[in-house]
């Protein structure tokens, strides 16, 4: 959120350095020669570098500017990949098929490109036995390695132990077409050897 340019009447120095509308250098100008020019133009001029000495002032449509300049923003925000933290919660005496369930969670989970947050969660007694969540959270990520790595190692958070998971880079996208190639290049082989 920048502060907005000052316009027109708002600038307030004896003498700018003017830039005209189509970016050509005008010159040093007094403030009065300036605003006759903009006015004579049909434009608005705007204070585009007020910290220079001179301040750089522009002419242009300032209108145009600002719908474009919100056009620019609008977009960056929509490239702007939106991270996601899921979270999965075990029990550290979990059965083997809850696991595995669980595990597919996680595994889908990284698929989709989010980042997983696991939870151990210890009740009563458990809480004395803190290597049992650091056994389970070292064999899942072990487990989900191809698709994730530990971005944040496992620590005690009051009753329960947490570890985030993150999908790796999307360098499999770079990798396929090289696998494409040697799966077309293989069968020309296998017919030069048939002949």
């Amino acid at each position: 959120m920048s502060v907005e340019p000052r316009i027109n009447d708002r600038i307030r120095v004896p003498e700018v350095r003017l830039v005209g509308p189509a970016g050509e250098q005008v010159g040093i100008v007094r403030i009065e020669d300036a605003l006759r020019l903009a006015v004579e133009a049909d434009l608005d001029l705007v204070e585009v570098a007020p910290m220079a000495k001179p301040p750089v002032c522009k002419l242009m449509d300032f209108g145009k500017f600002k719908y474009e300049a919100a056009q620019k923003e609008r977009e960056s925000r929509r490239n702007q990949t939106h991270t996601i933290i899921k979270e999965m919660k075990l029990r550290p005496k979990i059965d083997q098929h809850d696991y595995e369930t669980k595990k597919g969670h996680v595994e889908r989970f990284l698929k989709a490109g989010d980042k997983v947050k696991i939870t151990i969660m210890f009740r009563g007694r458990e809480q004395s036995r803190p290597e049992l969540g650091l056994r389970l959270l070292g064999r899942l990520a072990e487990d989900v390695t191809e698709l994730g790595f530990v971005e944040a190692t496992p620590k005690q958070d009051g009753r329960n132990m947490i570890m985030v998971l993150a999908p790796h880079r999307r360098k499999a996208d770079g990798a396929k077409p090289t696998s494409e190639g040697l799966a077309e290049e293989s069968p020309t082989e296998d017919i030069a050897i048939d002949a």
